[in-house]
């Protein structure tokens, strides 16, 4: 007859500790020890025995008072019971008993008991496994819904997220409510405009909260979800996502695509779905463990269980990880008692004890430093338990939901990270696919030449109304992407900026957060406080800040713009030089003995010399030579030749540059002096300067560094009225008006100067950035729109668009650069006009006044000398002199009687016949000399001819 007891006693018990909402656990529980069984008996014809206790929950009495019914028939092992109370008592219990203490269950503890091992993924690893994966994805902005605090322990890696390059981490933490309406907080989340989330709960939670995001309109293409809960691919979605299309990423250590096939395939078919006998002769032992509706120790389900499943939508597929981590776990020491049962003798002998009587059993940390020892695969990966019981060493699917269900996109490794094997063109396509036959609310703004209203927009409905640059940009991009639009101009006719008090933006941006468009299409600058709260495609036109100023009046001619080829230090320069150089040629002359000469070349022993460069007719000789005229005075010692060589030499330079300048200043014309940049435009007061009143170019000047920026912002704020504009349009208007200074994108500078000859740009480009279409947050769209932009690009479509709206339809094209060319072909050949030389005939006038003046004092001085020495009035000799040059006849004129006089005397001097001869000769030779009518040569002891002789006179004629 059979032996019952022997059979007890040649098996080896496996107590199994299972809290009353576990039902599955334990039927896995027990399946597996009836897979090992099948597999391979143990040595001696041993089996594993199945010792299975529901307790309450949170009830550790109750664990105890069965850990010790169990010990009495003799365990090898306890698993479970995953209640946290629970648990410890159990633990503290199997390391005094020395049974070794198998858990499943998540433990952030940092220390274990000897006797125990955990096979959960540990909570740090799998926090930095979170990390790596939302830093892979690139998320630097969102927010953490978690349900109790055990999940802030599992999201501390995740505070620990690298955002990238030039961005700042912000994220925010709620707590969800418990068994409660979760709407008030996620409406709270979408005012805010956060789109990224990660959602921390208990998997019956997960469709629950979906379903309230859905009905608050949290769960569009611009919401991106990431679940931490491993049994995330258990929850079906499908209904959700197919009609938002938001993104929804999640992670599973069982393997969705192979496990869990593979292990229905080694079960040899015994592993079904269904809540099936393995045989009638072993009651109780079961092998479903995962159908919604046979799932218990029962083949049916109660109403209430049934009602819960199908309320949390978990898949009648779906692997649960704790189903997969019991089962491995069994398989684990399963293994590690058969590898030391066939090493000992006699085989692993379990011990059966009472809890009171303070026995251990020996073999229980064997079992245990072999289980951190052994390597299996099980259904969550490969299993490796690290030297304190923990397992660290783990691999994590990365599964996202598609409208097929879930899709395995990558994979997370210990040691190498997160890494989506997904390929990057198989994206795009479904974003496509996506894109394909649908609506985008298009916002833009009124600007030429990007958006216009067509001149006869009241023929046109919808679309057709508008035309531009951005227009037709849209257009290529629609045609690539097969999507529709619909554009609408802007509420509030703002490009979009912050408050810095209200942290609030307008204009389009605003709309973009709120989702009240898909796509902002207008000359939109890509800049760091914008991009932090929208997406941008890659820009489609590279730009600077410029100043648009009214080009200057032509400046007058100057009176005396031939002084104009060189500077007044120059002149200055060149008149120190003249005065400088004569007065040494007259000293050098006055020193060498070359310059002294025969008054009379005919007489060959001369009674005296005479020196030709006086200081007068030096200063005359050097005069001529820098007027570039032939002097008869010329000097003749090497000294003064080589003085004299220098300055024609100094001449020859000076007068040809003078020469070539004079010819550009008289032909060119000239502007009024205009500011040259921003150094200029921000030292003056006179010239108002201002920009558009919302847009990137007034944030630019209000957050720059620059000292310059920041005085001109300074000045800007404060001016009243206000120099900003609500419109560029304005802003022109408001330059070519006069006396104000517009800053603006360059390239709408270059349409606007297209369009108005009037205008100018002051200066070079004071930054560099670039216009971009922008997208909400999270957009899914933006990388195949940057796609479609970079496409066009290469197809040269941006080159076409811009000539076509800078030059071919812009209503002042070809006129300036018209006027331009007119201007530049009659430059080479301007005709002089009396205003551009007009100085010239200044100084003629000029000269020749003072010449007669000049003339005038010579003639009343001589007319005043003859009538004291001829005993006559004043105005009867100046009558007579006047007279006599009036008749304008003849080329001789008599002589004075008083002169005459003076020449008899003279002659009787020569001769030596005469009393006192020599003094009367002097005085009557001092007398000719002073008379410019008369040629002579004299030769006396004065201060320019020092060497002195003889005085004598000839007098020969008198001319007029």
């Amino acid at each position: 007859m059979w032996n019952f007891m022997e059979y007890i006693s040649g098996m080896k018990g496996f107590g199994g500790l299972f809290d009353v909402t576990e039902e599955p656990m334990a039927l896995a529980f027990q399946n597996a020890i009836e897979r090992i069984n099948n597999e391979r008996a143990i040595a001696r014809q041993s089996q594993l025995r199945n010792m299975t206790f529901m307790i309450p929950l949170h009830d550790s009495f109750a664990a105890s008072r069965k850990l010790c019914e169990m010990t009495k028939t003799g365990i090898a092992a306890v698993f479970g019971p995953n209640s946290r109370t629970s648990a410890t008592h159990v633990q503290n219990m199997c390391d005094g008993l020395g049974i070794p203490h198998v858990e499943t269950r998540w433990d952030h503890r940092s220390s274990r008991e000897e006797l125990s091992v955990n096979l959960h993924p540990h909570p740090e690893v799998l926090g930095k496994a979170f990390r790596d994966i939302l830093e892979i994805l690139d998320w630097h902005k969102f927010t953490i819904l978690y349900s109790d605090n055990e999940g802030l322990y599992r999201l501390q890696e995740i505070l620990k997220v690298k955002p990238p390059q030039n961005k700042e981490l912000k994220l925010t933490i709620r707590q969800l409510v418990l068994d409660g309406d979760n709407r008030p907080l996620l409406k709270a989340l979408k005012k805010s405009g956060e789109t990224h989330i990660v959602l921390d709960c208990h998997v019956d939670k997960i469709y629950e909260i979906m379903k309230q995001a859905k009905e608050v309109g949290m769960l569009t293409e611009y919401h991106n979800y990431f679940f931490t809960n491993l049994d995330f691919h258990a929850v079906d979605l499908r209904d959700l996502f197919r009609d938002s299309g938001a993104n929804i990423t999640g992670v599973s250590i069982v393997d969705i695509e192979s496990k869990f096939g593979e292990y229905l395939s080694a079960g040899g078919g015994s592993w079904t779905l269904g809540m099936e006998r393995t045989s009638p002769s072993s009651p109780g032992y079961f092998t479903g463990v995962v159908h919604p509706v046979d799932y218990m120790f029962h083949q049916t389900a109660t109403p209430l269980q049934l009602a819960r499943m199908e309320t949390a939508r978990i898949s009648p597929k779906a692997v649960m990880t704790s189903i997969a981590l019991i089962h491995d776990a069994v398989s684990l020491f399963g293994a590690a008692l058969i590898k030391l049962d066939d090493e000992l003798l006699d085989g692993v002998i379990v011990k059966q004890m009472q809890c009171h009587q303070g026995a251990t059993w020996n073999e229980g940390r064997n079992l245990i430093w072999i289980m951190k020892m052994l390597t299996i695969e099980g259904l969550s990966g490969t299993v490796r338990l690290d030297a304190q019981g923990y397992r660290r060493d783990f691999n994590l699917d990365i599964l996202e939901v598609g409208k097929k269900g879930l899709e395995k996109v990558g994979r997370w490794e210990k040691g190498r990270g997160a890494n989506y094997t997904r390929l990057w063109t198989d994206r795009e396509a479904a974003i496509r696919q996506e894109l394909k036959d649908k609506n985008l609310i298009i916002t833009m703004i009124e600007n030429a030449p990007y958006v216009m209203y067509k001149k006869n927009k009241d023929e046109f409905t919808g679309n057709d109304q508008f035309e531009g640059f951005c227009i037709d940009l849209i257009k290529g991009i629609a045609e690539k992407l097969h999507f529709n639009y619909t554009f609408r101009p802007v509420k509030d006719s703002s490009y979009g900026s912050r408050d810095k008090i209200t942290g609030e933006w307008n204009g389009m941006i605003r709309e973009l957060l709120d989702r009240e468009a898909d796509l902002a299409a207008a000359d939109l600058t890509i800049s760091h406080e914008r991009e932090e709260a929208v997406d941008f495609t890659m820009p489609f036109m590279n730009l600077g800040i410029g100043i648009l100023y009214k080009k200057p009046a032509k400046k007058p001619p100057n009176l005396f713009s031939f002084l104009s080829p060189l500077s007044l230090d120059v002149w200055i320069y060149m008149a120190t030089a003249y005065m400088g150089v004569s007065i040494l040629i007259f000293a050098l002359a006055r020193f060498t003995p070359h310059e002294w000469v025969s008054s009379h070349p005919c007489k060959p022993d001369p009674d005296e010399l005479e020196n030709s460069l006086t200081l007068s007719n030096s200063l005359w000789h050097v005069w001529a030579s820098l007027m570039q005229q032939g002097c008869d005075i010329a000097p003749k010692a090497v000294s003064t030749r080589m003085v004299a060589g220098m300055w024609w030499f100094f001449t020859l330079i000076m007068i040809s540059s003078y020469t070539a300048n004079l010819a550009a200043y008289l032909t060119v014309e000239r502007m009024e002096a205009v500011i040259s940049g921003p150094e200029e435009l921000s030292k003056q007061t006179k010239i108002k300067y201002g920009s558009l009143g919302t847009g990137s170019t007034k944030v630019f000047f209000r957050d720059s560094k620059i000292e310059t920026y920041q005085r001109m912002w300074s000045v800007m704020e404060s001016t009243r009225p206000t120099v900003f504009t609500k419109t560029n349009q304005e802003g022109v208007d408001r330059v070519r008006s006069g006396g104000y200074a517009y800053i603006m994108e360059s390239t709408t500078l270059e349409y606007m100067m297209e369009k108005y000859c009037d205008l100018i740009q002051v200066g070079g480009l004071l930054d560099s950035k670039g216009y971009g279409l922008a997208l909400p947050p999270g957009s899914p769209y933006t990388s195949a729109v940057s796609s479609a932009i970079l496409k066009l690009q290469e197809d040269g479509e941006f080159f076409n668009l811009k000539s076509k709206w800078w030059k071919e339809r812009n209503e002042g094209a070809g006129k300036c650069h018209t006027e331009t060319a007119k201007v530049r072909s009659s430059s080479s050949a301007n005709e002089l006009s009396l205003a551009n030389v007009g100085g010239v005939f200044v100084v003629l006038m000029g000269g020749v006044g003072i010449a007669i003046l000049l003339a005038f004092c010579e003639f009343f001085w001589k007319s005043r000398k003859l009538a004291i020495e001829e005993n006559a009035s004043l105005c009867q000799e100046m009558g007579r002199e006047l007279g006599f040059a009036l008749k304008c006849r003849g080329s001789t004129k008599p002589v004075p009687s008083h002169i005459k006089a003076g020449l008899s005397a003279a002659s009787l001097n020569e001769s030596g016949t005469g009393p006192g001869s020599r003094s009367r000769g002097t005085t009557v030779g001092a007398s000719l000399r002073s008379d410019p009518r008369f040629k002579q040569r004299v030769s006396s002891p004065t201060s320019d001819s020092p060497k002195t002789g003889p005085t004598h006179i000839t007098a020969v004629s008198i001319k007029k």
